[in-house]
């Protein structure tokens, strides 16, 4: 896929950020407050700002809104551990799979279904590398095994993929009228000349 033109990089990775601002630490929709976006955030940053330097200043974005919660917010630590280094290659999982499924040209309805497939396998690997890290080397867990990580892989593995196809839904959907307004603009602009 092309990437973004320098002005809409401005545009865009502020936009990231500022959803990634008003969503982060709650896991579900309430009256109240949006699920969290940071996965899809991550993998939306694969997909249209491929620069590891994005990815990183954006899980120092996401570590330093968790410090602030916990220290100012009262947002409770129990799952600051070692294991939260093992965010990094969960998050890097769903940006990768964004960059491994990079569509020719315009990102078209034909490439929807094959990244649907890569986010799912990238939020797959994220969910993995995230709640196992934490389950098996976070310290909070004692006589881990496997059944209990599955159970608790049930438990949670569906919301977290019923909040990605929400955020990269919703993103398909803008990317899709901003593609046709575009589209639009550019015809007009060709007949006026």
């Amino acid at each position: 896929m092309q990437q973004l033109k320098h002005n809409h990089n401005m545009i865009l990775a502020p936009l990231l950020a500022l959803v990634m601002l008003a969503t982060r630490g709650h896991h579900d929709l309430s009256p109240v407050h949006l699920p969290d976006a940071s996965w899809a955030v991550f993998f939306l940053l694969g997909l249209y700002l491929p620069q590891r330097w994005l990815f990183t200043l954006f899980f120092l974005l996401a570590a330093g809104m968790d410090y602030i919660s916990i220290t100012w917010g009262g947002v409770s630590s129990f799952c600051v551990t070692g294991a939260y280094l093992l965010l990094i290659p969960a998050y890097w999982s769903l940006w990768l799979s964004a960059r491994i499924h990079q569509p020719q040209g315009q990102l078209t309805f034909a490439d929807l279904l094959p990244l649907a497939l890569y986010a799912l396998a990238g939020t797959l690997v994220c969910e993995l590398i995230s709640s196992g890290g934490f389950y098996f080397f976070s310290g909070r867990f004692v006589d881990t095994n496997w059944i209990e990580f599955s159970d608790r892989l049930i438990t949670y593995l569906p919301g977290n993929l019923k909040n990605q196809a929400l955020y990269l839904g919703l993103a398909a959907i803008i990317h899709t009228l901003v593609s046709l307004l575009r589209h639009k603009l550019n015809r007009q602009q060709n007949l006026a000349t």
